[in-house]
């Protein structure tokens, strides 16, 4: 079982660093509600910083995280924003001091990177709203952050999809964003799909694009021995010229036909407004019936 950080409570600190892309506007509303959640916010020099369309330098955005990891003050770090480039400083960050000291790691995204590396070590961590998304969110996906972070429980029920698979299943949650666990095959960030519920979104991407990815998952075995699939939003999927011609959803329907796992189609996560929290590494239960889908986290 995954080690889970302490849950935060008011007056505690919370940091929040930009370890991909530079920030487009100033993070006013999202500081303001981390504050009304009675949180202290600390924030890094990548907040302001801008090194092409990163936010600094690789070594300035390594140097934020590092410091922010070994900072015993710090009970949680919050990705102000995806877009890329953790994957380009994700080997040059100290994370064992995680292993006795840990904390929330939150974000979405490009923030995969982290999750699948900390997942490596044991350790939970949030796939949820980060400050750059956090103007657009609904309530629900704001509110289920902040559950997540306090240690409130966590249980979601969603409405039927034609393209859903019934059954059971409970396993750890792992996943994050498509493109991010196809580049972390055969890394130090690969992580062992058996006997978990793997959630998957995706954004931007052509439908044959899609096709290719979750087969080439599929092709290197990460879906054999799956409990479970959780499949989020894939938002702005296009098709080209000639069309492709399948729709999302018939693409992941037929690649996990020869399965026997549960799967929920069309869940509230990922490149959304309604884009609720979700606890990786945690175990959970995910039911899937007629009357649509259920998932329930397990308490600490």
């Amino acid at each position: 079982m995954m080690n889970h950080p302490g849950y935060l409570k008011k007056g505690d600190k919370i940091a929040i660093t930009c370890p991909a892309k530079s920030l487009r506007e100033p993070m006013t509303q999202a500081i303001a509600l981390l504050q009304s959640w009675g949180l202290e916010v600390v924030l890094g020099e990548t907040v302001n910083a801008k090194y092409h369309q990163f936010a600094g330098t690789d070594a300035l955005r390594t140097k934020d995280m590092q410091g922010f990891i070994d900072d015993p003050s710090i009970k949680a770090i919050i990705a102000a924003r995806g877009g890329y480039g953790c994957l380009r400083i994700v080997d040059d960050i100290d994370w064992t001091p995680l292993v006795l000291n840990p904390k929330w790691i939150v974000g979405f995204s490009d923030i995969t990177v982290f999750h699948l590396q900390l997942q490596t070590m044991a350790l939970q961590s949030i796939h949820g709203q980060m400050p750059s998304t956090i103007s657009e969110s609904s309530f629900e996906g704001l509110e289920s952050l902040r559950r997540a972070l306090f240690g409130e429980p966590l249980y979601y029920q969603i409405a039927t999809n034609p393209f859903n698979k019934q059954g059971n299943a409970t396993g750890e949650i792992i996943g994050g964003n498509l493109t991010l666990l196809l580049n972390s095959i055969a890394s130090a960030s690969d992580i062992d799909y058996a006997d978990r519920i793997l959630f998957i979104e995706e954004v931007g991407e052509y439908a044959y694009a899609v096709d290719r990815m979750l087969r080439a998952l599929d092709r290197a075995g990460k879906f054999k021995h799956l409990k479970g699939m959780v499949l989020g939003g894939f938002t702005n999927i296009e098709q080209d010229e000639p069309a492709f011609g399948f729709s999302t959803e018939e693409i992941l329907s037929e690649i996990v036909s020869k399965y026997s796992f549960p799967v929920c189609f069309g869940f509230p996560a990922g490149h959304l407004a309604d884009n609720r929290a979700l606890v990786l590494g945690r175990h959970a239960e995910l039911t899937v019936s007629d009357d649509g889908c259920s998932l329930r986290f397990a308490g600490a």
